[in-house]
């Protein structure tokens, strides 16, 4: 038999007695399937961490996006993720590098979601990643194991890749490479208007707006300008 309570139907005389319908219904079907991208810059392609989640059947408005570093977990998109997850969600992720490549903000994250959160994870690319499976104690302990061993080499690439940039910028530059910006030539006619103002004839700011430049950028050219004279 049911009544009303308020606006919510509830059944009486069952053990489920208190509960709503709504509530039973979120609580065996209505789960959501969400997915989360990362790629380190703008100009990486994010296309096939896509087709990965689009595979497992993710919808486009349910997959949140970051191009930052896997350094830590200050990303805006991945905040609005974990607020909008809730017990029972599924997280899908194509590789573990995607969530991150810090070793301990890694592992508390991970406990974050499966522990606080109460939701599932599924690391695509490792099928043992997947909190779904094995909730004895034995899966579970293989999961954590496997967990760990990724994360420490998610870490350790990063921290691979970061010393061969510095080893490949020093090379070059002993090479004679330039980096940055070249530098923008002075105006032809800016030897006058710097003795102008070297003379006290012109104003700091009058022998700037003189080339259209910025006080600060004038006063850094003309030091400049004196150091190879």
């Amino acid at each position: 038999m049911m009544q009303k309570t308020g606006a919510v139907p509830t059944y009486r005389g069952n053990p489920i007695f208190g509960k709503s319908v709504r509530n039973l219904l979120e609580g065996s079907c209505c789960h959501g399937y969400y997915g989360y991208i990362r790629v380190s810059s703008r100009d990486q392609n994010e296309e096939r961490q896509l087709i990965a989640l689009h595979g497992k059947g993710v919808e486009n408005r349910l997959i949140y996006m970051d191009k930052v570093s896997g350094k830590d977990f200050n990303r805006p998109q991945y905040k609005k993720l974990v607020k909008k997850l809730k017990p029972g969600d599924l997280l899908y992720i194509q590789s573990i590098d995607r969530l991150g490549r810090n070793y301990e903000e890694l592992q508390n994250q991970w406990r974050i979601l499966t522990k606080e959160k109460n939701v599932d994870i599924c690391v695509i690319e490792m099928p043992l990643l997947d909190t779904r499976q094995g909730k004895g104690l034995m899966g579970t302990f293989i999961a954590d194991l496997v967990l760990q061993i990724l994360s420490f080499v998610a870490q350790n690439e990063r921290e691979f890749i970061r010393k061969r940039q510095a080893e490949g910028i020093a090379a070059a530059k002993a090479k004679g490479v330039k980096f940055g910006r070249p530098p923008i030539p002075l105006p032809d006619n800016f030897y006058p208007v710097h003795k102008a103002w070297r003379a006290k004839k012109l104003t700091l700011k009058q022998a700037a707006a003189a080339y259209g430049m910025p006080v600060g950028t004038f006063y850094s050219k003309a030091v400049e300008f004196e150091n190879t004279t």
